[in-house]
This record gives structure tokens, sequence and C-alpha cells, in this order.
């Protein structure tokens, strides 16, 4: 599943440097991460990197896009392709 942010979240920025697809965008008030580009670091990292730089933990699973660890990495696939 793809990850989301909650409303404590402090716009620090800390998060967004981190991701490796870039799926975390600044928005108002607080940042938002693209579901359709989030793989929970599936590919790149052993966790999300996100969720271990979040000086707030506002960074959470989204039960409205449930992945499966396969699903996140053929996501992951896709992507590197795009590029």
């Amino acid at each position: 599943m793809s990850l989301k942010i909650t409303n404590e979240c402090i716009a620090c920025d800390a998060c967004r440097d981190e991701c490796p697809n870039g799926a975390i965008e600044e928005a108002d008030p607080i940042y938002i991460i693209d579901p359709d580009v989030c793989t929970e670091c599936v590919g790149s990292y052993d966790e999300p990197a996100c969720i271990s730089v979040c000086p707030v933990d506002c960074i959470v699973s989204d039960p409205d896009n449930l992945e499966t660890f396969e699903e996140l990495k053929l996501k992951f696939n896709q992507l590197q392709v795009e590029e």
C-alpha cells in the first residue's frame, strides 16, 4: 500500500528529500504522497525512508491504496523504465 501524510505534518521538508521516487510533494498546509509513485521504498530501501526521518511520526499506511509487496515491486520496476 502507499503511504500518506496525516494532518500532524509540520511541513519540515525532511521526508521529501529522502523519497527515492519523488512521490512526496509540498501542498498547503501539509505535504502529500502521490500513491501512483509511492512504492514504500520497495526496490530502494528495506523500509520507507520518509517514515524514518519524520520528526512527528505523521506518515502512515494509506488504507485507500492497498498494495502487496509484489505490486509495489512491479510499480518500482515500471517507474525505473519510465526514467
